[in-house]
């Protein structure tokens, strides 16, 4: 009774922060439209081997978060209820999944937002079902605190919520990492076959990033522990075949129609982003820090406790101590989290979602540590109880602040923002004293996930609607479908690529750019930066240029040009 107790818990918990209102807000940035673009095109195409953007080869990343959308634009197109509600709430009859594609692409109508961020946040939700499995065989007495925390993390929520290869690579990589120290305290090796199976999807997630990673973690560890006959027995000949069998096939096909991956993917996409700001990501020595604290958010200060206190431990064993540790598990732990910080530290292309595969090992570390202050049943002192409440009150004012912040790109203090801080500080005071109760310590958990889903459901209600207008081109896309439904040319002239990207992805045909000398002979709709209409018009001699509506929110104009 209790396990369905709380395996109830945890999809109640998990269906609402990774997959209510998934499609509240349109695609957002460079990456969620592409990727959703090259999955469209592939399925279009029934092509599960060369990735396409527009019809060009993209080899920027492998397959398997473009397989995973091809199958869930399958199943939207089989069960259209799954893609019909923005925030729970039905659409009306010009809905995006409708009039945003043309008569003759109507069989392409399971490509939506919800769809296209589908696969991430279930891969988040394999990931938590497989943390409470591993706790519940292994740490039995953690398993809903592991699996609750690491959901609700801030980074993990927000990918789960993205439709790119970051959770994918993130929960395959976690997924393999407790398979392995499942099979170092079993020693069964059906564990180590999940691991190295778990091992060849991270590589068709994001490339070899993870079994690079996993390698490191795992020779840390059996170093320290002066272990190294586990390092040896690790290479086990099946277990490499399996994953050789799983991750193989792909890249051997992929290169063979297309001679340039390897220069592309590995030289390029992997190696030199690593060695050299290709991409124009450079951010100092020190970015992952705060990214780190941010990522753990609302549980920050108790991953600060945990891991302060595991290495003041390991500093008052004095030489040898690591090898000696008693409690191995929250080593692996420790290491899991410190490498991929470290190693993408060390990188001269730094993306916050790098680190995403450090993050269940940050969360299931916190739960380590409260399940140990609970057994010595200490109760939680005065400023750590007020500062865990002030940073829930924090959570919840930044929530209901993100209107408000996204439309002035700042925080402007209003009758309105003080009522929210009121009302902020009156929730992390009551987080506070439930905290500094006799059962502070069992009622952390509780608490902290009252303040997250109160947080989430804030921005999904009241942000969510101001980032759809500002941030995604899903409205500039349905003001163009407005005017016209039949596929016209579309064509750009001064706008970012994320707008770009958008565009291409809502209306599934490709933008021509003026600046680059690609203007549409026939006659088209121009997106371009808000007062440009001169410039327009001189880019365009001796045709019409009309202006049809302003999307403020961007700061762009559309305007149709004639023959």
């Amino acid at each position: 009774m209790q396990t369905r107790t709380e395996v109830l818990l945890l999809v109640a918990f998990c269906g609402f922060l990774f997959l209510y209102g998934l499609g509240s807000f349109g695609l957002l940035g460079a990456d969620e439209p592409r990727y959703a673009q090259v999955a469209r095109e592939m399925l279009e195409r029934r092509d599960w081997i060369t990735p396409t953007l527009q019809g060009k080869p993209w080899l920027e990343k492998p397959p398997l978060y473009y397989w995973q959308a091809m199958a869930s634009y399958r199943v939207g197109r089989a069960f259209p209820w799954i893609r019909s509600a923005r925030s729970g709430q039905a659409l009306p009859a010009k809905s995006v999944g409708r009039t945003l594609l043309s008569a003759q692409d109507q069989d392409n109508d399971g490509v939506t937002d919800q769809t296209a961020r589908l696969p991430a946040a279930l891969d988040a939700a394999v990931m938590i079902a497989a943390i409470y499995l591993f706790l519940r065989r292994f740490r039995p007495g953690t398993e809903v605190d592991g699996a609750l925390i690491t959901a609700g993390s801030a980074a993990v929520i927000g990918f789960a919520r993205a439709a790119a290869t970051d959770m994918p690579l993130a929960a395959t990589f976690a997924i393999a990492l407790l398979s392995w120290y499942g099979w170092h305290e079993s020693g069964k090796r059906i564990y180590l076959a999940a691991f190295y199976v778990s091992l060849a999807l991270g590589t068709l997630a994001k490339g070899p990033v993870a079994p690079a990673l996993a390698a490191v973690v795992i020779l840390i560890f059996t170093a320290a522990r002066r272990d190294w006959r586990t390092a040896f027995r690790s290479l086990w000949i099946p277990g490499i075949a399996l994953f050789l069998a799983v991750a193989l096939p792909w890249y051997v096909a992929v290169q063979l129609r297309n001679p340039e991956f390897f220069r592309f993917f590995i030289l390029e996409h992997n190696l030199a982003r690593f060695s050299r700001d290709v991409f124009h990501h450079r951010q100092p020595f020190w970015f992952y820090i705060p990214i780190l604290l941010l990522s753990l958010m609302p549980w920050t200060l108790w991953l600060i406790l945990a891991v302060v206190e595991r290495g003041r431990l390991l500093w008052s064993k004095g030489k040898g101590a690591l090898a000696a540790v008693e409690d191995s598990w929250q080593l692996f732990l420790l290491i899991w989290l410190l490498v991929p910080v470290f190693v993408f530290s060390a990188s001269q292309s730094k993306l916050p979602g790098y680190i995403l595969p450090a993050i269940p090992a940050g969360a299931l570390l916190v739960s380590e540590y409260l399940a140990a202050r609970r057994t010595e049943e200490t109760r939680i002192s005065l400023p750590l109880g007020a500062a865990h409440g002030a940073l829930c009150g924090l959570l919840l004012f930044g929530a209901l602040s993100a209107a408000s912040i996204q439309l002035n790109h700042r925080l402007v203090w209003t009758r309105g923002t003080l009522i929210t801080a009121a009302i902020a500080a009156v929730f992390a005071l009551g987080i506070a004293a439930a905290l500094l109760s006799r059962n502070g310590l069992r009622l952390v958990r509780s608490a902290t996930m009252l303040a997250i889903v109160v947080g989430v459901g804030a921005i999904l209600r009241l942000a969510a609607p101001v980032i759809d207008a500002t941030q995604s081109a899903r409205p500039v896309a349905e003001s163009i479908q407005a005017f016209s439904h039949e596929p016209v040319p579309i064509a750009i002239y001064r706008i970012n690529r994320e707008q770009e990207y958008g565009l291409e992805f809502y209306l599934n045909r490709p933008a021509q750019r003026y600046e680059n000398g690609n203007v549409p002979a026939d006659a088209h709709v121009l997106v371009a930066a808000q007062n440009t209409q001169s410039q327009v018009a001189q880019l365009v001699p001796g045709r019409r240029v009309s202006y049809l509506t302003s999307i403020p929110a961007q700061k762009l104009d559309l305007y149709w040009v004639g023959r």
